[in-house]
């Protein structure tokens, strides 16, 4: 269930995702969606549209504890700041392919401000049903359960990751 506000250890992941991503087998938002469900964590899917964005995202862009995860590699030269992952109960992921992701960022001027969250991952992307994948980028469901375990929700995270080496190795 989808919680517009909630104690500060809850955990909020807001997909934020192309139009053109919902209807992919390829998308692991959905694997995100179906798995990351438990006490005091939420996960909602929000679709892009450039010329109306959504009002309850915008509402909650003002908080403090509202993080963008967006690798700095993709914003050259930006100014933006940075939020520490403990910090952080609100989490906006830009769910697309890389290339849709860059357009949403970069048309999407109300992103810019938002604190941005930086996922240190110990090993790369193993998301292999895409070509043209950064190497250090992560795939929605990875990074997901980078923020899981750095929330210490270790029995979830190892749940997503489960469903996660399942979906990729059978293709979607």
């Amino acid at each position: 269930m989808w919680r517009e506000s909630c104690r500060p250890e809850c955990v909020q992941i807001i997909l934020l995702t192309h139009e053109r991503e919902v209807m992919r087998p390829s998308n692991t938002g959905q694997l995100v969606l179906t798995a990351v469900s438990d006490v005091g964590v939420s996960a909602k899917r929000l679709i892009w549209r450039r010329a109306e964005p959504d009002k309850t995202l915008l509402s909650m862009l003002g908080g403090g504890s509202t993080g963008l995860v967006y690798p700095d590699t993709e914003v050259a030269g930006a100014a933006y700041s940075t939020l520490d992952i403990e910090a952080c109960q609100r989490f906006i992921l830009l769910d697309a392919t890389w290339q849709e992701a860059r357009k949403m960022y970069n048309r999407s001027p109300y992103l810019h401000a938002v604190g941005r969250v930086s996922l240190n991952s110990a090993r790369g992307s193993r998301y292999r049903l895409r070509r043209n994948q950064k190497k250090e980028g992560l795939c929605t469901a990875e990074c997901v359960v980078e923020i899981l375990r750095n929330k210490d929700r270790h029995e979830l995270a190892d749940r997503l990751e489960e469903q996660f080496v399942h979906f990729n190795e059978n293709g979607g």
